[in-house]
């Protein structure tokens, strides 16, 4: 055990910043009252080797033998012989300290390599710290021990032992000859101390429960009109396109594809309902599959070209589609993944698909400007890649291309045979070996599409980025059901029940710590974990009044301060009526002035957003909550969700008396239009989103996209002037 008079200690503090404490070599110095080697070094004999040190100071004597004052000129071999036999001396500092020493952990990690023997072999006549730094690469043994022993380290003993203890000779004021030191783990900070926030209520009061039932009742209708348009989308272009593709044309379905290039198939698919209802016909899923998923435990975005929707055809939805996944992939620097089977541009709407700044030309300027970011990029040619679609796999920076499949030409042989009237096979014109051994626009060959996929994953193991690290444990699950959800989506604004009834269902044990409880209670704020990552809460809880607003400017700013991701729970008010006074005018103005300082808050905070839309999504008040025009890194749609500029429910159907005449009809027609317009449906069609998700799956798909986005962490980041040109 340690000195009683060093124990005794503890229970003196003077006043005063606390004090860093020193390594344990401090403590042997203060208990045997000499110099260890270290010492030695950094004093009188600093820069000199440690052999001649020990033949100067100690005459001829290795460091074992400082023990021989201790222990009455006991050499090491007496010490096996004697008292201590077939004991090696590290037992000695076990037995009279009954504690471990970093000098037995280091024991372990060097397996029994002492001072004495490393001096004696390949690293002779060089300090200590020198041959630490050279044969563990720079790393200090108290880095090794952090890792090895999980914060065990010799700081974190002195710590508990000594806590706010002082040294010999040193004051109880602040040091700065010594660096600060600062331990890294593994494990987040966000799941050190999760279960010390306050347990969240979640019981339904019985005077809510037959609103409970009606939202219950509209949820599950939505929901199954949703899975109808899910099972339609996931079946591509038909059941005739899918058989003419696989059987006639030898391909494997997209979704087929996914699941053997992923490590799994429960990936994050975006927007899957895009395309659905547009003004020139039904484009099932936009033409193409993006989504985020893992390969060889790395996430990534990918975009995987459905052939079976009107042959690969390119249109303004699809361009739309893959933009989004590419803003995605650049917010997250999340690596890339091409599946290219394309037909290129839907020539008779070209004037919706090629002028303009975001149109599909931004799609090439995209790859370039993610590869100088250094986010790596792969293609797969799976297909006939015609036009635009040829370029994308030949600005990746890695692409496989499949043998008698995959084509890839700008004009193919029907335009060559009418310019040229020359007969030329698709192969001759564009194959995979054409590309593979002449042309140099494909780096792999891979003889059939299950290669291909198995060479894009060995691709992705050589990129040397570094997987998020899994969770030491399993995060605590809420203690009320998800499924209860389904009651507490809001039919309508006036079918809204308090929002901390929501939370209780998607945080961790129900914890949650509010900031600012009573203050400005219509918005609620405050921090919880979601799948053990800690995240600030902003909650719509009712109308954004001047109070509400100041308090949620606060709340983000702490969030963007302290680098914590912010989660928008959006349910957007009815605006307030019209000021009526000079005093009601005022308190408009104030509350205009406290929403715009809300909204400069949001725009400008440098963290992770995430936005649900559990609501209402309507006017100024979706500024604030971090709409889509504020740019979260995702944003989702309950079922029952509506995005307008107004709500149309409270629309006026019957125009003011002696104001209007013969207007009825056509406001009627604005309010279905409106009606129409800003369902959940309609939006996700127009990808004002990044696609529906059900109410009972929240808390999996915020925990998925906390998990994306912390991946960056771990990515190490180098300049780039310039893409990789690979022709």
């Amino acid at each position: 055990m340690w000195s009683p008079g060093l124990l005794c200690a503890l229970g003196r503090r003077r006043p005063g910043p606390s004090v860093p404490l020193r390594p344990l070599t401090c403590l042997f110095q203060r208990e045997y009252r000499e110099k260890t080697p270290i010492r030695l070094l950094q004093g009188e004999y600093q820069e000199q080797p440690l052999t001649r040190l020990l033949q100067r100071e100690y005459q001829e004597k290795t460091p074992i033998h400082l023990l021989q004052r201790e222990y009455r000129e006991k050499t090491q071999i007496h010490l096996l012989q004697g008292e201590y036999q077939e004991k090696p001396p590290i037992f000695l500092l076990r037995r009279e300290y009954r504690e471990k020493t970093p000098i037995c952990l280091l024991q372990s990690e060097y397996r029994e390599k002492t001072q004495i023997r490393l001096l004696q072999g390949e690293y002779q006549e060089q300090p200590p710290i020198f041959l630490l730094r050279r044969e563990y690469r720079e790393k200090t043994p108290i880095c090794r021990l952090q890792r090895e022993y999980r914060e065990k380290t010799a700081f974190c003993l002195l710590q508990r032992e000594y806590r706010e203890l002082p040294l010999p000779r040193q004051r109880w004021g602040r040091t700065q000859h010594l660096p600060p030191c600062r331990f890294l783990s593994n494990k987040t900070k966000s799941r050190r101390h999760p279960k010390t926030f306050p347990v969240l209520d979640g019981r339904v009061p019985a005077v809510y429960r037959h609103v409970f039932q009606e939202n219950l009742r509209n949820s599950e209708a939505l929901i199954k009109r949703y899975s109808e348009l899910l099972e339609r989308v996931k079946g591509g272009g038909g059941a005739d396109a899918v058989l003419r593709h696989t059987q006639r044309n030898k391909k494997l379905f997209v979704r087929e594809r996914l699941r053997l290039l992923l490590d799994d198939a429960d990936f994050l698919e975006l927007s899957p309902l895009a395309g659905l209802h547009m003004p020139y016909g039904n484009v099932p899923a936009a033409g193409c599959l993006t989504g985020i998923g893992r390969i060889c435990g790395i996430w990534c975005v990918f975009f995987a070209a459905d052939a079976t929707v009107k042959g690969g055809t390119i249109y303004p939805i699809g361009v739309k589609k893959q933009l989004r996944a590419q803003e995605i992939a650049m917010e997250n620097r999340l690596l890339s993944v091409h599946l290219v089977d394309s037909g290129g541009a839907f020539l008779p709407l070209q004037s919706e698909l090629f002028p303009d700044k975001m149109h599909g030309g931004r799609v090439f300027y995209n790859e370039a400007i993610m590869s100088a970011m250094g986010i790596p990029q792969v293609a797969v040619v799976c297909g006939s890649c015609v036009a635009g679609g040829a370029y994308v796999p030949t600005m990746a920076e890695e692409s496989v291309i499949i043998d008698k499949i995959g084509m890839l030409f700008l004009a193919g042989p029907p335009l060559v045979k009418a310019a040229t009237g020359e007969d030329v096979s698709p192969e001759e014109l564009g194959g995979a070996r054409l590309h593979s051994q002449v042309s140099g626009c494909s780096d792999h060959f891979a003889p059939s599409e299950k290669e291909a996929y198995e060479c894009i994953r060995n691709i992705v193991s050589t990129l040397n980025c570094e997987p998020v690290p899994e969770q030491d444990r399993e995060p605590d699950s809420p203690l009320y059901s998800p499924e209860e959800l389904l009651g507490l989506a809001p039919l309508a604004y006036s079918y809204t029940l308090p929002v901390k009834l929501i939370l209780s269902r998607l945080l961790d044990g129900s914890r949650f710590q509010e900031f600012k409880a009573a203050y400005g209670t219509t918005l609620v704020t405050g921090f919880g974990h979601v799948g053990g990552h800690l995240v600030g809460i902003v909650a719509s809880n009712g109308e954004l009044a001047h109070d509400a607003a100041l308090k949620g400017s606060h709340f983000v700013q702490l969030c963007g301060q302290r680098g914590i991701p912010i989660l928008f729970l959006q349910n957007t008010a009815p605006q307030p009526a019209e000021p009526a006074g000079i005093s009601q005018a005022e308190a408009h103005s104030n509350r205009l002035k406290a929403q715009a300082s809300m909204m400069a808050a949001v725009a400008c905070a440098a963290v992770p957003k995430i936005t649900i839309v559990i609501g209402g999504c309507f006017g100024s008040d979706s500024y604030v909550m971090c709409g889509r025009s504020f740019s979260p890194n995702f944003l989702f749609l309950w079922p029952n969700a509506r995005v307008g500029l107004v709500d149309s429910q409270n629309f006026p159907t019957v125009p003011p008396a002696g104001d209007w005449t013969g207007e009825e009809l056509e406001l009627k027609q604005l309010k279905a239009k409106l009606e129409e317009e800003s369902s959940a449906f309609y939006s996700s069609a127009r990808l004002w989103d990044d696609g529906i998700i059900l109410p009972q799956d929240t808390r999996k798909v915020i925990a998925q996209c906390l998990e994306i986005m912390e991946q960056k962490k771990y990515q190490a980041v180098s300049p780039r002037p310039h893409p990789i040109i690979r022709m």
